[in-house]
């Protein structure tokens, strides 16, 4: 029986001693000194039940019984008033506290901005982000391979160039095309990098270029009013490029291989100078020409201009289709002999460039006598005379020069009417217009 109550003693001081211990771990209130005094109760507590070797009679098993069972009790509540102290489960403040995960936080904040190689280098060397705007490959494509700008930029290079163009070296008849992006009127200068430019010794002045308001044929007719450029004849050109000598007479002999750069002119009769009524007769044609949808260089739309015949011919060759210079003839007749024009000399056919045009230079000159003689001019017989000029020397389009009479002839306002009308009927003709 003793055996049995030390026992049953013992399993109720574990059993207790665990609830404790349980209770204890759970709230976390019972520090280490708590739980050793807990313990050395309990093995206090243990002992004092213990039964003695003299203490074998059954009373006294009752009495120490009784005592263990106190013990017992009075241990009980030495275990549990420790869980009910629950001030530390109340007073949770460490976990609250995070001043220490907050100054961990800045730490590493401050860390990665100022040692982190990736925040460190974001705004600096970063290719994605420091260089996105000076290197990035593609918005440099986006600036050099937009088609938009580039066929903005083709447009904008090809207006220049065709300015470039007409007022240099271009070829006006195949811009004339394009039509209202081109000026209405242009000065055109002497390019020395033309054909045949080199041989000019007069050509500091500029010829117009007229373009149609409208029903433009893509056409530059080449309008020369002769004469009219002080010094002319006091310089001379070669006759032709080759060097070789005239081969007809006129105002310069046959056999020689230098002439005026531009000759005086006649005078007619009534006192007027040639170079004034060839001024106004191109002048009208101009107009009946711009007026048909033509466009028109104008070699000399004044008194005088500085371009010698040969500079003529250059600039007609490159910004015209065809060449027409308007003269009055000189042969000291006192009577009208009519319209004719020079056709070209049977001994410079075969010299360049004469021998790559001149059956065109003649075909112009008949549909200009055709045009007269449709208008009601007097025209001389036979319609031509042949003679080596030096216009048609140097020509590489259709050029001719045609004579409007002599110095006897009608030179009035209705007359100087009549005779442009005529060339612009021959024009038409020559154009199949």
């Amino acid at each position: 029986m003793k055996k049995v109550k030390k026992q049953l003693a013992k399993a109720l001081l574990a059993a207790l001693l665990g609830s404790s211990l349980c209770m204890m771990a759970a709230c976390g209130s019972t520090n280490e000194s708590e739980s050793a005094e807990a313990v050395k109760t309990s093995e206090i507590s243990e002992d004092e039940g213990a039964p003695t070797a003299k203490e074998e009679t059954k009373d006294t098993d009752k009495t120490k019984g009784a005592e263990k069972m106190k013990t017992a009790e009075t241990t009980e509540p030495t275990v549990t008033p420790k869980p009910t102290a629950t001030p530390k489960p109340t007073a949770t403040p460490e976990p609250t506290e995070t001043p220490e995960p907050t100054e961990a936080a800045e730490a590493a904040e401050t860390q990665e901005s100022t040692d982190s190689p990736d925040a460190g280098q974001a705004s600096e060397t970063d290719p994605d982000a420091g260089q996105e705007s000076e290197t990035d490959p593609s918005a440099e494509q986006v600036f050099e391979t937009d088609p938009s700008a580039e066929q903005a930029s083709e447009a904008d290079q090809s207006a220049e160039q065709a300015a470039e163009a007409d007022s240099s070296a271009g070829q006006p008849a195949e811009d004339n095309e394009q039509g209202a992006d081109l000026p209405a009127e242009q000065a055109i200068g002497m390019d020395p990098n033309w054909e045949f430019a080199g041989y000019s010794v007069i050509n500091s002045g500029t010829a117009t270029l007229y373009r149609a308001s409208g029903n433009r044929k893509g056409i530059v007719v080449g309008v020369n009013a002769g004469h009219g450029t002080s010094g002319g004849g006091s310089v001379y050109t070669q006759c032709h490029p080759d060097g070789s000598p005239k081969v007809t007479g006129g105002t310069t002999e046959a056999g020689a291989t230098q002439a005026m750069a531009v000759s005086s002119g006649m005078t007619f009769y009534d006192g007027t100078p040639e170079r004034d009524v060839n001024l106004q007769v191109a002048q009208i044609f101009k107009d009946l020409l711009l007026a048909n949808g033509y466009d028109v260089l104008m070699i000399r739309n004044s008194e005088d201009v500085q371009l010698d015949n040969v500079a003529r011919t250059v600039m007609c060759n490159n910004c015209a289709n065809c060449h027409i210079a308007i003269h009055y003839d000189g042969d000291g007749l006192d009577f009208d002999k009519g319209c004719f024009y020079m056709s070209v000399a049977d001994g410079v056919k075969g010299m360049y460039p004469v021998s790559e045009i001149w059956t065109e230079d003649n075909r112009l000159g008949d549909c200009l006598i055709s045009g007269l003689q449709t208008a009601g001019c007097p025209i001389m017989s036979g319609g031509n005379i042949q003679q080596d000029l030096t216009q048609t020397s140097y020509s590489k389009i259709p050029s001719v020069d045609v004579e409007l009479g002599n110095a006897a002839s009608d030179h009035s306002d209705a007359a100087v009417q009549q005779r442009a009308t005529g060339l612009l009927y021959g024009v038409n003709q020559f154009f199949g217009q």
